[in-house]
């Protein structure tokens, strides 16, 4: 495993995109909508990671549930694995509390899952399944 990416929950990505480009230097290098997670996502890469930039696209999007609880900041850190639905099996059988038993199609067409917090000391945990076609490396 290696870090596919650090999301950062915002209120807004092109305010967040420009203080990572003035601040630190890193560019955006693609945009999207994830409707299914009521998301717009925007990516800037940094070595062989990314950080994910979230602004919620409606009212009951977990992101903006995320932001009215907690404000701006570090959602969750995605996890690359070689095949989600074993690795989703093996946390099933640790008694790993799974927000996603079955992987769903993320940014970029890839397949994710979610682990609860609980089961991560706190910290919410996206599993990433990479086809070639969506594999940034």
């Amino acid at each position: 495993m290696k870090i596919d990416h650090i999301g950062i929950a915002t209120n807004g990505i092109e305010e967040a995109a420009a203080a990572y480009r003035d601040v630190l230097g890193i560019q955006v290098t693609e945009t999207e909508e994830v409707s299914g997670q009521k998301v717009r996502v925007a990516m800037l890469p940094i070595g062989e990671s990314r950080i994910e930039l979230l602004e919620a696209t409606s009212a009951d999007s977990p992101i903006s549930k995320f932001l009215a609880k907690r404000g701006p900041g570090i959602h969750h850190i995605a996890l690359r694995v070689e095949d989600i639905r074993a690795r989703l099996a093996d946390l099933k059988s640790k008694g790993a509390r799974l927000i996603d038993e079955e992987p769903r199609t993320g940014a970029g067409g890839c397949l994710v899952a979610f682990i609860h917090p609980s089961s991560t000391g706190g910290v919410l945990i996206e599993l990433v399944e990479r086809g070639e076609k969506t594999s940034p490396d």
